[in-house]
């Protein structure tokens, strides 16, 4: 099979994005020998991480997708698959590095990803979503493309190919705490999702059907939006812990100035913005003739708000969801300041370590729930959007 590079009107200018950034990745360092989890260590490129035909074969089978994507009459199933076969080498790659470089009977010894894994997986990761984006995949395609995404890094951190990486090396030494912190971090996410919900939504009523209410309360959550989260959790702790020291029965209801409960009410006031504004819009959105028609119909009030605007304006607020969920996923770090526990736990411990790989234990994983979460609400949002025919024929 012979291999023509495009000419410049063939070129494609997201395939050469793309191949600037892979060519990087395998120039640079794919992997870092440290003797230990903290001092720095030496980079090495994937033929000195695999000498000989290995590491080249990998080499060249990477460079290929990328030489591929350089020309734009490629198919866009084509560029797909080619960039999920560049990512699943590049992890390959990983694995290789770390078996091979992984001293034997050395549990002191780290392989960690350096910059050249992180720019291949970036490279290739740009390439499947732009691929995606022009394929424009039908929802449930999409839906279906995001739970084999989720069941392959399931499958990938279960088989065991990446045991001797530095990052799985420090989950396999916290493995009961990392289990822990899974779900305190999702506890402290979709807690105060559903506290917001609870108050946000009859609030987001209320600032509809009563305008004088409007400018003050968006004026207060506004303001409480705007305070950086740092300062955010730290006002919760000596306030908190007034009311537990000074409040019958307040500490045995779990009210402290450190732990959890503070990091609870403050995603719960950063969360309260979004729903509130949001279920406004979305009622304000709603045609004054659908009302009319239904109070026509006889319907009350209560009625009309109840089964015919809250449900169109449903998607407006599952958009507010998605928008509270990916932000307090992502804020939810920041309790581990505060010992609220979840990943910001495994960040902060590693801060204070000067241990990257600590770090990335927290982060990953952090960063995936922040995906999967984004992507899975935009897909509900999108589906209770649509029109589905099959609904409207009798």
């Amino acid at each position: 099979m012979r291999l023509a590079l495009p000419t410049r009107s063939e070129l494609s200018a997201p395939g050469l994005l793309f191949a600037l950034a892979g060519a990087a990745g395998l120039w640079l360092p794919l992997v870092q020998l440290k003797p230990n989890r903290i001092v720095p260590g030496t980079g090495l490129e994937l033929v000195a991480a695999l000498p000989g035909a290995p590491g080249w074969a990998l080499a060249l089978a990477l460079v290929l997708p990328l030489l591929i994507g350089l020309d734009a009459r490629r198919g866009l199933i084509l560029r797909l698959s080619l960039a999920l076969a560049g990512l699943c080498l590049s992890l390959l790659a990983l694995g290789l590095a770390a078996d091979a470089l992984m001293p034997a009977g050395n549990r002191m010894a780290r392989v960690s990803p350096a910059a050249g894994f992180w720019l291949l997986l970036l490279a290739f990761g740009l390439m499947a979503t732009d691929a995606l984006a022009r394929l424009r995949p039908s929802l449930k395609l999409r839906a279906a493309l995001l739970l084999g995404a989720v069941i392959a890094v399931a499958g990938l951190l279960g088989s065991g190919w990446l045991d001797h990486t530095s990052v799985m090396i420090e989950y396999a030494a916290r493995a009961e705490m990392f289990s822990r912190s899974l779900w305190q971090h999702l506890l402290l996410s979709f807690g105060s999702l559903a506290m917001a919900f609870v108050v946000g939504l009859p609030t987001g009523i209320a600032i509809f059907m009563l305008a004088p209410l409007r400018k003050p309360v968006l004026g207060l959550l506004n303001m409480l939006q705007t305070i950086p989260s740092l300062a955010l959790f730290g006002i919760m702790i000596p306030l908190f812990g007034w009311i537990a020291t000074h409040v019958p029965g307040a500490a045995e209801l779990g009210v402290a100035g450190i732990g959890p409960f503070p990091a609870l009410m403050a995603l719960f006031l950063y969360a309260l913005l979004p729903v509130v504004s949001n279920t406004w819009v979305g009622l304000s959105a709603v045609s004054p003739a659908v009302r009319d028609a239904a109070l026509g119909i006889g319907m009350t009030p209560a009625q009309v708000l109840a089964r015919v605007e809250l449900p169109l304006a449903l998607p407006v607020v599952l958009a507010a969801v998605r928008i509270v969920l990916v932000q307090n996923i992502g804020l939810a770090v920041i309790a581990g300041l505060i010992g609220g526990g979840g990943f910001g736990s495994f960040v902060f411990q590693g801060l204070n370590q000067t241990a990257m790989d600590l770090i990335l234990l927290g982060a990953l994983p952090t960063i995936f729930l922040a995906l999967v979460a984004g992507i899975g609400l935009d897909l509900i949002v999108e589906a209770l959007s649509r029109r589905d025919p099959e609904r409207s024929t009798p």
